[in-house]
């Protein structure tokens, strides 16, 4: 399994493929801000719109892929483009394709992250996932902090009010 950090041009040329990551992550009922069911043509379509995130630099994306090219996961962060947060982004869209879930895809897809922002000199990290999610259990294994719950935050695919956690995470060193 390779991951790649991609362009805008690849996320455009790879929609469809990112399409079925995240239409099967919405499936097997991850809460990453879809409901259930997913049309392919959305997925896809939403897909298209965050090349221009990344053409702008505002989400950088890495992409894991296996040897016959299939899109197995995805992490991305979204970095700020305010003065004042320019040393923070938060970890969005971190999928593992059902079928390769259990080999530590996600673990490794998070270090990536994690590195790649400290490297170029991001210090904190933050993201949200929904409480009691198997990310949580990943999260927690990979040194992040709990900051705290939000109750009915987000809906599950399936429509239901959800709580939702915040985390954080130190990378790199802050600026002296």
């Amino acid at each position: 399994m390779r991951v790649l950090r991609w362009n805008d041009a690849q996320v455009r040329d790879g929609s469809e493929e990112l399409a079925v990551l995240l239409a099967d992550t919405v499936a097997g009922g991850a809460s990453v801000g879809f409901l259930a069911p997913l049309a392919r043509a959305q997925a896809a379509g939403w897909w298209r719109e965050r090349a221009d995130a990344v053409a702008a630099g505002r989400l950088a994306l890495w992409v894991a892929v296996d040897d016959t090219e299939r899109v197995a996961g995805t992490v991305g962060l979204a970095l700020p483009d305010k003065p004042n947060s320019r040393h923070r982004a938060e970890l969005v869209k971190l999928m593992v394709h059902r079928s390769a879930r259990g080999q530590g895809l996600g673990r490794r897809l998070l270090t990536t992250a994690e590195q790649a922002a400290a490297a170029t000199g991001i210090t904190l990290l933050h993201l949200d996932t929904e409480t009691g999610s198997p990310a949580e259990h990943l999260y927690r294994a990979a040194g992040w902090t709990l900051a705290g719950t939000i109750p009915d935050y987000a809906a599950s695919p399936s429509g239901d009010l959800r709580p939702t956690t915040l985390y954080y995470k130190r990378v790199g060193s802050p600026a002296g």
